[in-house]
């Protein structure tokens, strides 16, 4: 199965598990920006580490703050190998673009709807630089 995600942020390919969280989060409070872990009590995933994963979000809950926890993340080598968003976060996507200006390596960003993100969970997957995301 051959999946095409819209490119938000370039860069990749990527490869990696993908984590495709089940539940909308929020990364200020919610993710450990020292070791990627998920930290928020309420969330289905709490205690998964988002490290290097293709992280799949079918939502994000808003916090000007989020930016900063992802630049915090690929400062601290924690970050995602690629972000699959659901729906473009302009906040949560700044994050990667200041860590670029700051040089330093980025994951891609990338949309794909919730629906077709939950037909990769727990698959580990490549994603090219142009979007094509295929099984290993």
């Amino acid at each position: 199965m051959e999946l095409k995600a819209q490119i938000l942020l370039p860069g990749g390919p990527a490869r990696g598990e993908c984590l495709a969280l089940t539940a909308p989060i929020s990364f200020w409070g919610g993710v450990d920006p020292a070791t990627g872990t998920i930290i928020d009590a309420r969330h289905p995933q709490l205690g998964w580490c988002v490290a290097g994963t293709i992280l799949a979000l079918p939502g994000t809950i808003g916090s000007s703050s989020a930016s900063a926890v992802l630049l915090e993340l690929v400062h601290a080598g924690k970050a995602p190998a690629a972000l699959l968003l659901d729906a473009p976060d302009a906040i949560l996507l700044l994050g990667l673009v200041v860590a670029r200006e700051m040089g330093w390596r980025t994951p891609p960003a990338f949309r794909l709807a919730a629906t077709e993100q939950s037909l990769i969970a727990g698959r580990v997957i490549s994603i090219s630089a142009a979007g094509a995301i295929r099984p290993g």
